[in-house]
């Protein structure tokens, strides 16, 4: 997420990326003194070996983990031509996986329609979200102990994984896993983009690369929705998901060349600290399942599933939230949340979170946690049938419909690059959501107004517009303050932090958004549709196909409007009460001075 084209050149933008330049640069040149050469976390009590051939000052944190440890030494290695081509390849990155996920969004009511459960359009988001939100602590740790490169290609895997399964499934079933795969490696793959682009910049210009590295949402906005309607009206909807299935693994494949050959050359020049030799194979599964925390893994992975599980699958058990199996669920994964908590904490040799837990009190981390929490929340109660919505109310096609639906990352990426250059300036942050908290609070409870029959879609434009200004501070916002708060070692684990609960904050939105919507719009369709059309109530409320047969001014589609508008009340008035919410998080977050913290050292920007 950058501010305006790193590709200029001749300006002070590139100057920053070069260690000695500037005043971030030179405080990265950290001397290291011959105390700080204790034994690195973790490694049976040796010291790490450096070679005679580099100097103390220009090697890696000795404290750090090996994954950090590692990337380090690539930024000390790296020149300034790799460093903009890491950035070059991070944007293209974004490129395919904005369009990934615009196609995505704009075929799935088709999708699941095809399958006859239009209704059930938000259960395999939430079920991706559900798997995704287990996955970014364990992921945190394998790049902090394993390294970048094998987190980053490990995640890429399953993007592809689940591209394939949508692209050839046969049953609703089966693109509910699908979507596990594919929600995995999506959020898997943007976290670990997060982590390298936050190794690779200072603090103060790190708003400025995040909007960067993902701008392509601005073009994507336009060109998704039409790409993804072309698919779905002149190839097939199967291709859609295939070809990104392709597209992506090229993509891909040069960052990670990158990071490991710089890897290898920092080991050849002696920047890399040495890892311990001559383990045996029993030693070495013993000494990386402790580094990995696999006890903490398998009970924060399975508790949080099973926990995250019953909100979204309840309503289709046979007795809904009194079922056995769901109260089983929540009662098990509740327990296994509570027990991985005091492993942590009090048994854990090498934590998974990798981070001391009194650091988890400071303000501004839980008032950054806090507010991504409850923007996530307030935003999937209503955003998820909104695309439905325009196509029915307004008639629009497909590909109009997701215009409008993507203003945000067309907004977002306009704005954030012009927001990301003015926290480099000033160096301070907390700043923007002053402006972002109020102007989201009011646009929701415009849309209130406006979801009405016939409505112009200009009015929803215009919310959308809005609504784009500050959701995409509050993203940027959120992660600023986190790493504001802690040192290099930490920025993985303290995204991850973010990103768990802001994908639970996803799923239970979704799950919010899904409840309502089978509680309500079958009802409202009972009470609002002409009598002629109630035997074929069940085909209109789980297929967008057959809503949008019927004629424009029709009784039957003007009581399916109104049905819609029935539901979409209800959905954004949730919504709207919960981001108030957001005023006392965001009193929480301190101001911090964004100039006088140093992270990172060598070839950053």
């Amino acid at each position: 997420m950058g501010v305006r084209p790193l590709l200029r050149r001749g300006r002070a933008v590139w100057r920053h990326m070069l260690p000695g330049d500037n005043e971030d640069a030179d405080r990265n040149s950290v001397q290291m003194d011959t105390a700080q050469q204790v034994k690195s976390e973790g490694e049976s009590g040796r010291p790490p070996s450096y070679s005679s051939s580099a100097p103390q000052n220009m090697m890696p944190d000795v404290n750090a983990q090996h994954g950090v440890q590692d990337v380090e030494a690539v930024t000390i290695t790296w020149s300034k031509g790799t460093l903009i081509a890491v950035f070059i390849n991070i944007w293209f990155i974004y490129f395919v996986n904005a369009f990934i996920s615009t196609n995505n969004t704009s075929l799935n009511p088709y999708v699941t329609s095809q399958f006859g459960a239009h209704s059930l359009s938000a259960v395999p988001t939430a079920l991706g979200d559900a798997f995704a939100a287990a996955l970014y602590l364990p992921m945190a740790k394998m790049m902090d102990v394993w390294g970048r490169a094998e987190g980053f290609l490990l995640m890429e895997i399953c993007l592809t994984i689940g591209l394939i399964i949508m692209a050839t499934c046969k049953t609703f079933e089966a693109y509910c896993a699908a979507n596990v795969f594919y929600y995995i490696g999506f959020y898997g793959l943007e976290y670990a983009i997060d982590v390298v682009t936050a190794d690779v910049s200072t603090l103060r210009n790190r708003a400025f690369a995040y909007a960067f590295t993902s701008s392509p949402y601005i073009i994507t906005a336009f060109a998704g929705p039409k790409v993804a309607s072309k698919f779905y009206y002149e190839v097939s909807w199967r291709w859609g998901y295939g070809c990104w299935a392709i597209i992506a693994p090229i993509v891909a494949t040069p960052l990670y060349i990158m990071l490991k050959y710089n890897l290898h050359k920092a080991e050849k020049e002696g920047h890399r600290i040495k890892r311990p030799s001559g383990r045996t194979v029993l030693e070495s599964i013993w000494h990386w399942t402790i580094e990995f925390d696999i006890f903490g893994v398998l009970l924060f992975t399975a508790g949080l599933v099973l926990f995250e599980l019953p909100f979204d699958i309840a309503d289709y058990a046979p007795n809904g939230w009194a079922s056995g199996y769901i109260i089983a669920m929540l009662v098990v994964g509740f327990s296994m949340l509570f027990f991985f908590a005091m492993w942590e904490c009090y048994v854990a040799p090498v934590p998974l979170v990798g981070m001391d837990w009194r650091l988890l009190a400071n303000r501004t981390i839980i008032g950054a946690v806090l507010l991504d929490t409850t923007y996530q929340i307030s935003n999937y109660c209503w955003s998820y049938y909104l695309t439905s919505w325009l196509q029915v109310n307004n008639d629009l096609t497909i590909t109009t419909a997701n215009y409008i639906d993507n203003i945000f990352d067309m907004v977002s990426g306009v704005l954030l690059l012009l927001i990301g250059w003015i926290i480099r300036r000033v160096g301070r942050f907390k700043w923007t959501l002053y402006i972002a908290v109020p102007l989201y609070i009011f646009t929701q409870g415009l849309m209130i107004y406006f979801r009405r029959p016939n409505m112009n879609v200009g009015y929803q434009v215009m919310c959308q517009i809005f609504l784009a200004i500050g959701g995409s501070i509050f993203i940027l916002a959120e992660q600023i303050a986190i790493m504001s708060t802690i040192d290099h070692q930490h920025v993985a684990t303290a995204l991850a932090i973010l990103n768990v609960v802001g994908t639970i904050g996803d799923s239970a939105g979704l799950t919010i958004s899904t409840a309502i919507w089978q509680n309500t719009f079958l009802k409202a369709l009972h009470r609002y549709l002409p009598e002629s059309a109630l035997p074929n109530v069940n085909e209109i409320y789980d297929s967008l196909p057959v809503q949008k047969s019927y004629p424009v001014g029709s009784a039957v589609r003007l009581g399916i409007q109104n049905a819609y508008a029935y539901t979409e009340l209800r959905l954004l008035a949730v919504g709207c009460g919960v981001i108030v919410l957001a005023i006392p998080w965001t009193m929480l977050i301190k101001d911090v001075d964004l100039r006088k913290r140093t992270q990172v050292r060598g070839t950053v920007f």
